[in-house]
């Protein structure tokens, strides 16, 4: 049986009402693809075994490094390696990001706040 294809903005438009509230797409070998809107300013942290990766789909976002900052525009992909405290930020009203991590990956890395997601939703097509 052939899988279903998702488009990812699409369905990220209407099943996503929050900022920061990370989605499952899907499932890469052990990691999860996920999709958010992200809001003004995220919580400083860190991941401190697991590489993050960004692209933006939609919109514009910020990176903010202890040392400086990097924009991204549509199209954009950044990856954030393992211990790299990082915060990031939306440039443009709810950008979408895809976001590629390891399955145990949480969104505030060692940080635990309120923004802090430990039962991710599943995108649904």
């Amino acid at each position: 049986m052939a899988p279903n294809k998702l488009n990812i903005v699409e369905a990220a438009q209407r099943q996503i009402t929050q900022v920061f509230d990370p989605h499952i797409v899907g499932e890469v070998n052990d990691a999860h693809v996920k999709v958010a809107k992200f809001g003004e300013v995220f919580d400083w942290h860190a991941h401190a075994d697991e590489d993050e990766a960004f692209l933006v789909l939609r919109g514009r976002i910020a990176i903010d490094f202890r040392d400086g900052s990097v924009d991204l525009d549509e199209g954009d992909f950044l990856v954030v390696p393992r211990t790299v405290e990082h915060r990031p930020r939306a440039l443009t009203a709810e950008p979408l990001v895809l976001l590629i991590e390891p399955a145990t990956t949480v969104n505030t890395g060692a940080t635990v706040s309120g923004r802090t997601v430990t039962d991710l939703k599943r995108l649904a097509q």
